[in-house]
């Protein structure tokens, strides 16, 4: 029974899954936390990796790495680390992905160049950033990687050529979906100078192996992850509402949005995976339970005894700036308060309601873009929470499917070894890993209560 691994190194944790090549079945899985911030060593990551792994790996016959996308590590000369990694959640590169947007001629520009227009979190504004604020260091940056590439050379021994997969690399801004290709130019735009870059690898082909003699695979993103654990085909939109909320859909060609909603990603198989991500999701029900003195769960019923729609009471949930609307320096509101709506239940209605509306806006957005929606698929902790899959069925106009709950990015990363292991044109089929019958869902949506969010946006920040 040759055995394989899957790490999902994200913002919080580091978690591992191993599993049977064959049928999918989980053997055993451990993680360990990260942490907190915006920027990080990355050598915590290979700490809190080793705490996690711990032996496991002495008996798997592969292994991939999933991580966050975006995130900046820069090496020098001598392959030290320069400074703590920018994470993809700093926004203090906001202003430097304005500067790279006029340069290069506009919004349609960058679309055209790479699929995708720079926002605060993706990594060409980042090396932005260092060149504008550290200069000196910016200077020293000889090799430019992302956090998966960097575990990824650290499990192959730290010393040969770095990789990538084109997933990943799709959320540098400095490559491109369409052509496959480095837009070494926007890297020098950036930092002015043109560092090693990773690599990029095809898909399920092993790039190195490890001192326990596991080939390793080029490892992916984390959304690039999850589509490939959830097995996406054209048609599946995935709604993921983790610490950040992501929509994000399975294309065969590539995509190139110049109003800068939706990211011209590529997948983990050859295929497109276009992506809107808002910066808030699963806090926004987590502080509002904090403010209402209840869990989470409580949240959720408070929710459901409220009407649709919270009695006009409408949360914009801006709580940490926002990504999609491009508002780095917005801040939550709440917006339409009565002597009559303002009363818990409401407030936890309209949490979930707009923490879902977000997400609501981004399939539309890919819908814009020629993704054909048949159906959603909504993963992620806050999913677990039953009123926020029966509200989602209010705010979405798709059946909405709830696989069991899961570590996606890791099974996702599993699956990717398991594919180096067979070989072959498509990823292994495992019905092991599908785990429990999949809860749908079939739409009721109420069109007022995007009527409703939708007027709050206009109010507050002029948004059509």
């Amino acid at each position: 029974m040759p055995l394989v691994a899957g790490i999902d190194s994200s913002t919080q944790s580091v978690k591992v899954v191993v599993r049977d090549a064959d049928t999918g079945a989980l053997v055993r899985q451990a993680r360990a936390p990260h942490p907190d911030g915006t920027e990080i060593d990355p050598a915590a990551w290979w700490e809190a990796l080793g705490s996690a792994l711990s032996g496991a790996l002495d008996d798997v016959a592969a292994i991939s790495v999933a991580g966050q996308q975006h995130g900046m590590v820069v090496l020098d000369d001598k392959n030290e680390v320069i400074r703590p990694a920018l994470l993809w959640n700093d926004t203090r590169s906001a202003s430097d992905a304005i500067d790279l947007i006029k340069e290069l001629g506009g919004q349609a520009a960058w679309a055209d160049a790479v699929g995708s227009v720079p926002v605060a979190s993706f990594t060409v504004s980042k090396i932005r950033w260092l060149r504008r604020a550290e200069p000196a260091n910016a200077a020293r940056v000889a090799r430019l990687m992302l956090p998966h590439d960097y575990l990824t050379w650290r499990l192959a021994g730290a010393t040969g050529e770095v990789f990538t997969d084109r997933g990943d690399a799709s959320g540098t801004g400095y490559w491109s979906s369409a052509s496959g290709e480095y837009r070494q130019d926007l890297v020098a735009l950036a930092l002015g100078h043109i560092p090693d870059l990773p690599t990029v690898s095809r898909p399920a082909v092993p790039v190195a192996t490890t001192s326990t003699g596991a080939l390793l695979g080029p490892g992916t993103g984390d959304n690039m992850a999850g589509a490939l654990a959830l097995d996406l085909q054209p048609g599946d939109v995935v709604v993921s509402l983790g610490t950040s909320g992501t929509a994000f859909a399975c294309t065969e060609f590539p995509t190139a949005d110049a109003s800068g909603y939706v990211a011209g990603f590529a997948d983990a198989t050859g295929r497109f995976l276009p992506l809107v991500c808002t910066l808030n999701a699963a806090r926004i029900l987590t502080s509002t339970a904090q403010l209402l003195g209840v869990d989470v769960a409580g949240l959720g019923l408070l929710a459901l005894s409220a009407p649709s729609g919270a009695q006009g009471l409408t949360v914009i949930p801006y709580l940490d700036g926002e990504r999609t609307p491009n508002l780095p320096d917005a801040r939550g509101s709440l917006h339409g308060i009565t002597r009559e709506n303002l009363v818990a239940s409401n407030m936890a209605r309209a949490a979930i309601e707009g923490m879902l509306m977000g997400l609501a806006q981004a399939v539309d957005a890919l819908v814009l873009t020629g993704v054909q929606a048949r159906r959603i698929l909504l993963i992620g902790g806050a999913a677990a929470n039953p009123a926020v899959r029966q509200i989602a069925a209010t705010i979405f106009d798709l059946p909405i499917h709830v696989p069991p709950a899961g570590e996606y990015v890791a099974d996702g990363a599993a699956r990717q070894a398991a594919w180096i292991l067979r070989g072959g044109d498509v990823p292994p089929h495992w019905e092991a890993a599908a785990g429990e019958h999949t809860e749908v869902l079939e739409p009721s949506s109420d069109p007022a209560i995007r009527a409703q969010y939708e007027s709050a946006q206009e109010a507050l920040y002029g948004l059509p």
